[in-house]
């Protein structure tokens, strides 16, 4: 199968959607299937330099998220290249540009295109004029848009489910977490993260995100001083850069805690498996994940979980030796505690590898592989009028 993935963000940029990406791009050529990228151009990569199967578009950084980027041409271009390529099916990771290029390449190609929604917009409206601009009816009104004549749509997790169902989307949506390639993180570590920020045998607390608003990185540093006061080597990793991170380095300065906090800002890709696994713990008070990509690879690294619950993290961490998950700030510092204090005590590793099954990248592979072919099946069948098959059609 020649399949397309059109995406406004993929490497070097770095964030879950790019690492999705990169992920089933590689466990769908492993199984044979020739991958495509059609992405925008990154001034981290040279015009000049060639990455097999990837081709970038013309593109300018994005209002609000200048960290992002957002194609300005290529349309006809981008057609051009899919006919040469000979395309069985578009796949569309972002709403934005690129997303509008696939649908229309999809088209003119008369093949099944398909959707995975990634963001749950509704989160980061504070993004623009201070919330005061967009509201959450301009994001279902902006989805519904976006996906009329779309024949199927991923969602990652059961929050995004049950979002797409309140927006009242028509087409069926398949539930299907992105997976890890577990093979990343069983190599040893390359570099000493515990040396490099002088951090030695303290215990450990990692957070590893963009720096967000919506991360709500301000509410682990807020629940430090009562960490310490139960923990008192402790100390927290902040892992990533963004435009929240001048502001909470000043809430550091301000409790006094630059002893107990550092900010490791952006690091390489390659370099982020010695991180999960210098930690002792992994924790997130982030209550925007769609699925928490970052959760899985700190299982997979071997790292046990502190995070919000979510309907997806209580289904990944229901059991003591892979995580736990927590509703207040003090049932964060509570569950922190009890793995600082007793870092032995759960330890199932039979179960660890059970999750690691579910999360695997073959897995992944797998289920959208089947989601691709019913895709084709059903774009056959109902005469391109996908919003007329149900979701339960769609998945038998």
């Amino acid at each position: 199968m020649n399949i397309g993935l059109f995406t406004d963000t993929y490497f070097p940029q770095i964030s879950g959607v790019a690492t999705s990406i990169k992920t089933l791009k590689n466990v769908l050529e492993a199984k044979g299937h020739s991958v495509y990228i059609f992405t925008t151009t990154d001034p981290k990569v040279d015009k000049d330099e060639t990455e097999p199967n990837v081709f970038r578009f013309g593109s300018v950084p994005f209002v609000s998220f200048t960290d992002r980027r957002i194609a300005v041409r290529g349309l006809f271009h981008a057609l051009e290249v899919a006919k040469e390529l000979d395309l069985d099916i578009v796949h569309t990771q972002t709403e934005f540009s690129m997303g509008m290029i696939g649908k229309f390449v999809a088209k003119n190609l008369k093949i099944p295109c398909v959707h995975t929604y990634h963001t749950m917009y509704e989160d980061y409206l504070h993004y623009v004029l201070n919330g005061k601009l967009l509201k959450p009816a301009h994001v279902k009104q902006f989805t519904k848009m976006y996906l009329t004549h779309m024949t199927a749509v991923v969602a990652p997790s059961d929050r995004v489910l049950h979002t797409l169902k309140r927006y009242k989307i028509k087409i069926p949506i398949s539930v299907i977490p992105t997976g890890i390639d577990l093979t990343r993180f069983s190599r040893p570590v390359s570099i000493d993260v515990r040396s490099q920020y002088g951090i030695g045998a303290r215990h450990l607390l990692l957070s590893l995100s963009r720096i967000g608003q919506e991360k709500k990185l301000d509410v682990l540093i807020k629940a430090m001083p009562q960490i310490l006061a139960v923990c008192p080597d402790a100390y927290l990793l902040i892992v990533g850069d963004g435009p929240a991170r001048e502001d909470l380095e000043a809430l550091v300065s301000e409790m006094g805690l630059q002893d107990f906090v550092g900010f490791a800002g952006e690091i390489d890709h390659e370099y982020v498996n010695d991180y999960y696994k210098s930690a002792d713990l992994f924790v997130s008070a982030s209550d925007s994940e769609t699925q928490g990509l970052t959760f899985d690879e700190a299982l997979a690294a071997g790292v046990k979980c502190v995070v919000y619950s979510e309907p997806y993290v209580n289904k990944l961490f229901d059991d003591p030796s892979v995580g736990a998950t927590f509703n207040t700030p003090g049932e964060m510092v509570a569950e922190i505690s009890q793995y600082l204090l007793h870092p032995a005590a759960f330890n199932d590793e039979i179960i660890r590898r059970q999750k690691l099954n579910e999360i695997s990248a073959d897995t992944f592979g797998n289920r959208i592989l089947d989601f691709y072919h019913n895709a084709q099946s059903i774009f056959v069948a109902s005469d391109d009028e996908p919003e007329e098959i149900s979701d339960k059609e769609f998945l038998k």
